[in-house]
């Protein structure tokens, strides 16, 4: 029998924990679901005999390694942040570990102790990223198995609300962290184009978008997400002119997010205060470096923002309730805490609302003497609040991986992403069972 540890029940974890718990009697799994609040753990393993839930703390370092040591394979869903207290465990004990998020500098100078040991540690085994690389780069060795030269990749991803559950203005609504959509964004985004780098500070990250349209969805905006430079020696692709990736959002969503980038409500710096003995109204004015006397808060803000008062993002901006005279309910909070109290309630999810991702592909070719333009996009709807496309796309991924690295059908070791045949072409491959499935287009340009 296989053991397998999944860390962290989150909103992101019951379609991997599902996945796992269907097929444990098959492949003769026992699986743990571990949760700092045990009740969550609970729920998601309800009715399956092969599930057992228990509170997990990362910072309990003993009981944090005994877990370890008595199960095979360590999926660790916590926060990026706590990966390194798990990854470095599992390799002091001697596990495989998968996780959805970012391999950062810290683990990749583990990659050496991790293939010595003969362990994998396969990050960004998610969506986005994940599904990501793998459709990329499946595309991208076809066309150069055919004789193809890449010459552009734009690669772009969005988890969205579906439009038959979008009924606010800002055609957006939580599918993951609430805090995470906050905060995303920050540093500075890089990326390739036509043989450039480009560097966008995240003062203007949200008033450079490009818009797209997919058929039957009409447009999106797309602006660069983190550093994009940083894939082209894992993809081997260090002849490209132009690479980027990016996130998608809705049209109308960046100019109106750009003002709480503006105002500086997405600082997760430093505490506001006694914020809770003021009104959003006070905050407001107190982020804006000047007012004008016979001027409304909305006209002082719509110049600071140099638009008009009738501008679609001041319609955005009002409905959220920023001109209204409520107090903040929170103490002492960032002001990133803040928009995010702000947010919750307008953006949450309804329990039969549906979320939707969303995921472009574009990428120019040279074969036969002509230039050829590649478009693969993918539509996933959710089922409804709890069984979302979100946490579909995550965890299904995540759960083809430890199947096939149960069965001991993945050779690769050290610290990996998916871009290898042995991974992306099973994952892909069963990923259309579940309606993961992309449209293709291929077409010669002209002139």
């Amino acid at each position: 029998m296989k053991k397998i540890l999944v860390l962290g029940a989150g909103k992101s974890a019951t379609s991997l924990i599902h996945y796992l718990l269907e097929r444990a009697e098959q492949e003769d799994w026992q699986v743990t679901v571990g949760d700092r609040d045990i009740e969550l753990a609970r729920h998601k393993v309800e009715g399956f005999d092969r599930g057992h839930a228990i509170r997990f703390d990362v910072e309990e370092e003993e009981r944090k390694e005994q877990l370890i040591r008595d199960h095979d394979i360590i999926v660790s869903l916590l926060p990026a942040f706590l990966h390194p207290k798990v990854s470095k465990a599992c390799l002091k004990i001697g596990r495989h570990i998968i996780t959805p998020s970012y391999v950062s500098k810290e683990d990749v100078s583990m990659n050496e102790d991790f293939e010595k040991a003969g362990l994998l540690f396969m990050g960004e085994m998610g969506l986005d990223p994940g599904i990501d690389h793998m459709s990329t780069l499946q595309i991208v060795h076809d066309i150069e198995n055919r004789g193809g030269n890449i010459t552009a990749i734009r690669s772009f991803t969005g988890g969205l609300i579906a439009p038959e559950s979008d009924n606010n203005p800002w055609n957006y609504k939580f599918t993951w962290s609430p805090i995470n959509v906050v905060l995303a964004g920050q540093g500075t985004a890089q990326y390739l184009k036509d043989n450039k780098r480009k560097y966008v500070p995240y003062n203007r990250l949200f008033s450079l978008y490009e818009t797209y349209n997919i058929a039957d969805y009409g447009a999106f905006e797309v602006y660069a997400n983190r550093d994009s430079i940083i894939y082209l020696d894992k993809y081997e692709l260090n002849n490209i002119p132009t690479f980027i990736r990016g996130t998608m959002r809705r049209q109308g969503y960046c100019d109106a997010w750009n003002a709480f980038v503006k105002l500086g409500w997405t600082d997760n710096g430093f505490p506001i205060v006694g914020a809770d003995q003021l009104t959003y109204n006070d905050l407001l004015e107190a982020f804006l470096p000047k007012t004008e006397n016979g001027k409304s808060l909305r006209e002082n803000l719509a110049d600071f923002l140099d638009i008009d008062t009738s501008h679609e993002t001041m319609s955005k901006l009002a409905w959220l309730g920023l001109f209204d005279n409520v107090k903040i309910p929170l103490k002492n909070a960032s002001p990133a805490e803040i928009l995010k109290d702000l947010l919750e309630p307008k953006w949450k999810l309804e329990p039969q609302d549906k979320d939707m991702i969303v995921m472009l592909h574009i990428i120019d070719y040279e074969l036969n003497g002509e230039t050829h333009r590649y478009k693969a996009n993918l539509i996933v709807k959710g089922q409804d609040a709890e069984n979302t496309a979100m946490a579909h796309t995550v965890g299904w991924p995540l759960g083809i991986m430890v199947k096939l690295l149960s069965q001991g059908k993945i050779k690769s070791r050290g610290v990996k992403i998916p871009i290898m045949p042995e991974v992306y072409e099973p994952v892909l491959k069963e990923l259309e069972d579940f309606g993961v499935l992309f449209t293709h287009e291929d077409s010669v340009l002209v002139g």
